[in-house]
């Protein structure tokens, strides 16, 4: 069957191509309608279908006589421990944690807020969540309290799981004390807090609303609780242009049709083969090819307790391939930049047997043609660029390999995902010509796995994604097609930027530095940077008669967004100067400042207030060390 084929059905003829998918999974219930729209005109998936997500997972490969197969690998340089779980062993584990939760009171539309490094604990609590109908809330683990407190305040959580603590390096990350923060700063408090003791008796827990995690799991087993295919799954918070995070829903029948098509489909990859998504489960990546996509598919997953990127061996990603006989792998460019400059050569690849490798997939950010053509060299295998969202919770463009090994171009995102009717319009919502760059919108009904609404801000969903062009969906990239489909994400344009494949918002930094009591206005731009792809850089201006010294600020500055959002974001300078480039009317030139940073050729604007600023923030860059050579 050809891609045109397959893609232009699902296109055309959607209900009876995504039916058909459907047929699949083993529901309980099949749906009685295909496609529908709820009492917001928003459409929905598989109405009338009830499943559970955790028994797709588990359950119902034990019964096809699949649970004495590996179904998770854990592999953690960091405490240098390995550790595998048969499909039987980690049903078993989450069985028993869901009965521990249910012990608790939690059940069916319960939020659970998951705050973990990368142990298997984290897969057990998000499937036991998923086998009680309690609606998780992961949480990346690098985030500082503050970013927790807002998540707890959104969601509303009746318990937070975690862990004694992380490990970064050599730097032990202390969970429980970061989540004490956010819980005094958050304006809601979760009736329970669990932990997995990574240590016997590391954490002093009360007994009262505190909880060791080991001792819930020794409840009886609870089987899974029938949900709607409409019901949530989870909520994912992402980086919103206002500084507070959007509440990404996923609901449970579309999340497991997408995903399970993906994996046969995009990724090419079969039942019993080793899939390995190098990625964090605070992250969609982790949420759906760590966990969830795998395990549907009866893969094996692995989970990295780790950081390639700057581990003493720069061969680390190789070692595993080798290992554990990995069939397909998924990492961010980020990843790759950081390895090809430790090991330009390559010599470490050769050190192992990678011949298990079939596909290497990156997705996350842009891939520059010099990584790319690297990695694809030093492999001799595929290696495939796609994009989507945490927004979308699965590939929209790509190459299905699983289809048509159809021929990648360097610097292309692919072609479109099935179901996904992508298009690249102006400003007006018109279609652009084949070349013209515009912003990257999919026209409506997006397919199934993509997020239904936002949690609990219907208005914020319809004004960030669906009011600009009425009828599509606006992703937030800009972009362009060529001659022959393909298309091409030149990045977002909104103040969201993308950091090692993370993305956070630019105007949630700008909020942190202008609460500082010496700055007077300021500007935080996302700029080019060699190995992840963008960081933030801040302008800002001390306000008249501030005897502050303007290092100290500055030093001030970088600590309140580490200790406010995280070292996630990498931010690194905040830079003072007199005065910030605007328009006439007042409004500051964030692009002009990034044009400045990023060594672009750029024109002036007519409309800004003085010409003279541009130099004095170029000077001030260079005199800082920021951004590419200047003249």
């Amino acid at each position: 069957m050809s891609y045109e084929y397959l893609y232009r059905r699902s296109i055309t003829n959607r209900e009876d191509f995504w039916s058909e998918q459907a047929k699949n999974l083993a529901w309980y219930k099949f749906p009685t309608t295909i496609l529908s729209q709820d009492e917001n005109n928003h459409y929905r998936w598989f109405k009338g279908g009830m499943m559970n997500t955790s028994y797709l997972c588990l359950d119902a490969h034990i019964e096809n006589g699949r649970g004495d197969q590996l179904a998770l690998i854990y592999d953690s340089p960091s405490v240098g421990t390995v550790r595998k779980y048969t499909y039987t062993e980690l049903r078993d584990r989450v069985a028993r944690f869901a009965g521990g939760l249910q012990t608790l009171g939690i059940g069916k539309g319960d939020r659970v807020v998951i705050y973990m490094p990368m142990i298997p604990e984290a897969v057990v609590a998000m499937l036991a969540c998923a086998r009680l109908g309690a609606i998780h809330s992961v949480v990346f683990g690098g985030f500082a309290p503050h970013e927790l407190a807002m998540r707890i305040d959104d969601s509303n959580p009746k318990a937070i799981i975690s862990a004694s603590y992380g490990i970064e390096f050599d730097r032990v990350i202390p969970y429980k004390e970061m989540i004490d923060q956010a819980i005094v700063e958050a304006k809601f408090k979760p009736d329970f807090r669990i932990f997995f003791q990574r240590k016997e008796n590391y954490d002093q827990l009360n007994g009262v609303n505190e909880f060791d995690f080991s001792k819930l799991e020794l409840s009886e087993p609870v089987p899974p609780v029938p949900v709607e295919a409409t019901d949530p799954l989870y909520i994912l918070y992402t980086s919103g242009t206002t500084g507070t995070p959007k509440g990404i829903v996923r609901d449970n029948g579309g999340h497991a049709v997408a995903l399970k098509f993906s994996m046969e489909n995009i990724y090419n990859v079969k039942p019993g083969e080793v899939f390995w998504a190098a990625s964090d489960v605070g992250w969609v990546v982790g949420h759906s090819y760590i966990v969830y996509g795998p395990l549907m598919h009866g893969c094996t997953t692995v989970m990295y307790e780790g950081k390639p990127i700057r581990t003493p061996d720069a061969g680390a990603f190789w070692r595993v391939i080798s290992d554990h006989k990995v069939s397909i792998m998924f990492t961010a460019p980020t990843a790759i930049r950081a390895i090809r400059k430790e090991d330009p050569e390559g010599k470490l690849f050769e050190k192992y047997d990678t011949t298990s490798l079939q596909h290497f997939f990156l997705a996350g950010e842009r891939c520059d043609p010099a990584t790319y053509s690297w990695l694809h060299q030093l492999i001799d295998r595929p290696v495939i660029d796609h994009w989507w969202q945490t927004e979308s919770g699965w590939p929209m463009l790509g190459i299905m390999m699983g289809v048509e090994k159809l021929p990648v171009k360097i610097g292309s995102a692919g072609l479109p995902v099935c179901g996904f009717d992508i298009h690249i319009l102006d400003e007006a919502g018109h279609e652009v010509e084949r070349g013209a760059e515009g912003f990257v919108a999919v026209k409506l009904p997006l397919p199934p796995g993509c997020l239904p609404n936002l949690w609990n801000n219907e208005v914020r969903f319809f004004k960030g994604y669906l009011e600009h062009f009425p009828g599509f969906y606006q992703t937030g990239d800009g972009g362009y097609q060529d001659e022959e489909g393909y298309f091409y994400i030149m990045g977002r344009v909104d103040d969201v930027i993308n950091v090692s494949g993370h993305r956070l918002s630019t105007g949630e930094m700008e909020e942190l530095v202008a609460s500082h009591p010496a700055v007077a206005e300021c500007a935080v731009v996302g700029i080019a940077d060699e190995l992840r792809g963008q960081r933030p850089v801040a302008l800002f201006v001390l306000k008249d008669g501030r005897p502050d010294d303007e290092f100290a600020v500055e030093d001030q500055l970088v600590h309140l967004i580490r200790e406010k959002i995280g070292a996630v974001a990498f931010f690194k300078n905040a830079i003072l100067v007199k005065r910030l480039p605007k328009t006439r009317s007042g409004k500051i030139l964030r692009k002009t400042i990034r044009n400045i940073a990023d060594g672009n050729p750029f024109a002036i604007p007519s409309t800004i207030d003085d010409p003279l600023i541009i130099e004095e923030i170029r000077s001030s860059f260079k005199q800082r060390g920021v951004g590419v050579a200047f003249d």
